[in-house]
């Protein structure tokens, strides 16, 4: 995959959310491929994976942006930021990429192997009402992402779909469809 087109994303998305004072990004796209950037405030250059980059944007709507680099013509889009996860979600020219920012405080935990302290590990999914499983949309052993939609469980009438608070993979489905849960009540374990 020709990455050239992350240097363009890489500025814009700096600029979007430099009041978060983060200078350094994992980037990892769709096809797993993984980039470390890191961006000079006062200049907004960079580099990617050690060469050097910088960009000029135009945004064309609150969250489009377009750009040419090397007489080549780049589509951005900024699909979703979580700044409370330090993370975002972004389109260059139709690929999807998810971008964890890390501060030099990150990244002094991470080299010295000490990053996971930050990470609340989610183990398991208990009913947060009581009801009826109308449908189990996860699978045991399947891998799902924070989000995604496990179960659909029904209470006072209405459908309410019970999503992933983690990104794991599904240990063991403790209730069966048609089950009535109580409130607090085991669902599922994360591995």
């Amino acid at each position: 995959m020709n990455t050239s087109f992350l240097y363009l994303f890489l500025n814009l998305l700096f600029k979007k959310i430099k009041v978060l004072f983060m200078h350094v990004i994992k980037v990892i796209a769709e096809n797993k491929n993984e980039y470390k950037v890191e961006l000079d405030k006062s200049t907004l250059k960079g580099k990617l994976n050690n060469e050097l980059f910088s960009w000029n944007v135009i945004k064309i709507k609150d969250h489009l942006f377009h750009a040419i680099k090397d007489d080549k013509s780049y589509n951005l889009e900024l699909l979703k930021l979580n700044s409370d996860e330090k993370t975002v979600f972004v389109k260059v020219n139709g690929v999807k990429f998810k971008m964890q920012l890390q501060n030099k405080y990150d990244e002094l935990l991470h080299i010295l192997g000490m990053d996971n302290l930050l990470i609340t590990k989610v183990a398991e999914l208990k009913a947060p009402m009581p009801g009826l499983v109308l449908s189990l949309l996860a699978k045991e052993g399947e891998t799902v992402q924070k989000g995604d939609t496990l179960l659909i469980l029904e209470a006072m009438k209405m459908e309410n779909a019970i999503k992933s608070p983690t990104d794991g993979v599904i240990k063991n489905i403790s209730v069966n469809t048609g089950e009535a849960v109580e409130k607090n009540q085991l669902i599922l374990n994360f591995q």
